[in-house]
This record gives structure tokens, C-alpha cells and sequence, in this order.
């Protein structure tokens, strides 16, 4: 794929006008509080996954409307106390696979909370969350359009919901010290976004190629999924343009980028067409904290591949140092 965006003179300031709902912050208020009124119930379930540099949890917290969310918990047995934890959220399609999917984090001696998505899991790593789901309207086959008729119902609302409670069910583990990075990459990465612009005491997110960006030029940029699922609705249904785009506001990466003060390590491809790089710029130069931003410019969505990995890596030594 060559590269089709705007170029890079022209990323580095782009700074697109935001759509933001007038009661955004209140809409996320009243749906973190109805979340936390439920009991959090978070459980750590042993299980012998075949590891032996890991103890391995199998774990279960209430998400949104206090249902069951599972993860994973990894943790390393070698340790002299509690140690600080990355909170891992997904890409599209994804669920939380098995234990082995997930060892580089605690092999360097951190606790790894892994999320699963609810829902997903089917496409190309399994997942156990089921999505429950009040949403009375259609949908196009996948994610994006679930619910869209109302930001209420919107699926993107509860997954956020998932992602902020999972960094509560990460704390209340006996064996992690509190302190939580937030991680992933396309979607994983557009939660860690959302999670930063609503938990304000994180020690970094790591947003690779970050998802559920600046929808509406995505929507008009990509023919690739998944945000092509939103174009193919609305084909659909042209009567619901702005019902959906008012929805997309409230789930969007760049109002969340603009309340967060957590320090922020980001990437973009410059021949991705799954996230494009004006989107990922958008929230980059819309984010209000302390940022830097790694420059893939012949990678697609790959988030850097082994390099990004190492990347990834070298970014919570830098915060959280040699815990030997």
C-alpha cells in the first residue's frame, strides 16, 4: 500500500475541529457512577496454565451494568512484593486467547492484566465474554454499528465501560502496587485512549495506531474495515447520518485525547488504511499531556511489528524500572 494521506508536513499539524456533545463529561459521569454502584466482585481464579516463570489467574470483574467481564491476570513468581501492572486491551475481533498468547510483559517483571472483549473474540484470537446487549436497532454485520441509533446503546459505550473497570479490578489485586499503564494497538489502543481521558492517575498509555478515532474523516478515507462497517450502514440508511455521527461523538478518541494529562507514548503507520494516519494525528495533536509519537512510515497496521514490540517493552522499563 503507498502511502495515501495527507503528508507528513501537513500530519504533524493537523488539528481537525472536534465534535464534542455539549453533556459529554456528564454522559460519562453517569455511566461510570451506574457502573460502580454495582459491586466490582473481581475474582482471581489459579489455574495452571503450563507456565512456570508465571502465576496465572483467571479472572472475572463487573463491567458495565455490572456484568461478567473475564481476563487474564499474569504474574511473575519471582518477586519481592507487589509490583505495578499493564493493563492490555485488544484489537478488533480479538479476545483474550490463552494465557501463552501473553508472556513478554510479566517475564519482565510486571503484572499483565489482560481484558477480554465482549463480544468479539471469534475473528482471529478467542474470547469468553459474551456482549449483552439492549440495543433495539439494526445493525451491519460486526461492532461499529451495534446500538447507533443512541449513544445509550451504543456497544463502544460499554466496552469503554469494560476498559475503566478493568484498571479497578487490576487494583484490587493484593499484588499490585497500583500504579497501571494502559496499553493496545487499533483497537486496544483507541481504549487505552478513552481509559486515559477518564481515569486521571495512570503512569503512561501506549496507543499504537490507536482505533476509534475522528470518525468522520475515517469513515470518508477508508474503504477498509472496520470502519467501513459504519459506511456500509449508512448506505443503508441515509436517513440516519446524523443519528450515527451524534452517537460516533460521544465514543470519539479526540474527546477523550483532550482531557487526559497522562503522559502518552504513540504510533502510526504512514500506509495504514485500517487506522489512517491523519486519524491517529488527530487525537495525537489533540492530546492535552505530555506525548511523543513513534513514526512507522512504510508500515501499514502492523504497530511496528518486532520493533514496535520492543518498543513497547522498553517504554514501561522507562516508567516503571528494574523492579530486580
Amino acid at each position: 500500500m503507498a502511502m495515501f494521506d495527507f503528508p507528513q508536513d501537513v500530519l504533524e499539524s493537523y488539528l481537525p475541529d472536534r465534535h464534542e456533545p455539549a453533556d459529554f463529561d456528564d454522559f460519562w459521569r453517569h455511566t461510570l457512577d451506574q457502573a460502580r454502584s454495582f459491586p466490582l466482585d473481581a475474582t482471581f481464579t489459579p489455574i495452571d496454565a503450563g507456565l512456570r516463570l508465571q502465576e496465572t489467574f483467571d479472572v472475572t470483574f463487573a463491567g458495565f451494568d455490572g456484568q461478567p467481564i473475564k481476563g487474564w491476570l499474569l504474574l511473575p513468581r519471582e518477586r519481592s512484593g507487589p509490583v505495578p501492572c499493564v493493563v492490555e486491551y485488544i484489537g478488533y475481533g480479538g479476545g483474550r486467547g490463552f494465557p501463552s498468547d501473553w508472556l513478554l510483559v510479566s517475564s519482565a517483571g510486571y503484572a499483565h492484566f489482560i481484558m477480554d472483549t465482549r463480544g468479539q473474540g471469534s475473528a482471529w484470537q478467542r474470547g469468553d465474554t459474551p456482549d449483552v446487549c439492549d440495543a433495539a436497532s439494526v445493525q451491519f454485520p460486526g461492532f461499529m454499528t451495534r446500538g447507533i441509533a443512541d449513544p445509550h446503546t451504543y456497544y463502544y459505550r460499554r466496552l469503554i465501560t469494560d476498559a475503566v473497570r478493568a484498571v479497578d479490578a487490576a487494583r484490587s489485586h493484593p499484588d499490585v502496587d497500583g500504579r497501571i499503564i494502559v496499553q493496545g494497538g487499533s483497537q486496544g489502543g483507541g481504549l487505552a485512549l478513552t481509559v486515559a481521558g477518564l481515569v486521571p492517575d495512570l503512569e503512561l498509555v501506549i496507543a499504537d495506531q490507536p482505533f476509534l478515532c475522528h470518525y468522520r474523516r475515517a469513515v470518508n478515507i477508508t474503504d477498509s474495515t472496520p470502519y467501513s462497517e459504519i459506511a456500509r450502514y449508512l448506505s443503508a440508511h441515509p436517513d440516519q447520518v446524523s443519528t450515527a455521527f451524534a452517537t460516533l461523538d460521544y465514543h470519539d478518541g479526540l474527546n477523550f485525547a483532550v482531557r487526559s494529562r497522562t503522559p502518552a507514548a504513540f504510533s502510526v503507520g504512514l500506509m495504514d488504511i485500517v487506522c489512517p494516519p491523519s486519524t491517529v494525528y488527530a487525537a495525537y495533536n489533540h492530546y492535552a499531556g505530555e506525548k511523543r509519537i513513534e513514526i512507522w512510515p512504510y508500515n501499514g497496521h502492523d504497530m511496528g511489528n518486532a520493533f514496535g514490540r520492543q518498543r513497547r517493552l522498553t517504554l514501561i522499563h522507562e516508567v516503571f524500572g528494574n523492579l530486580t
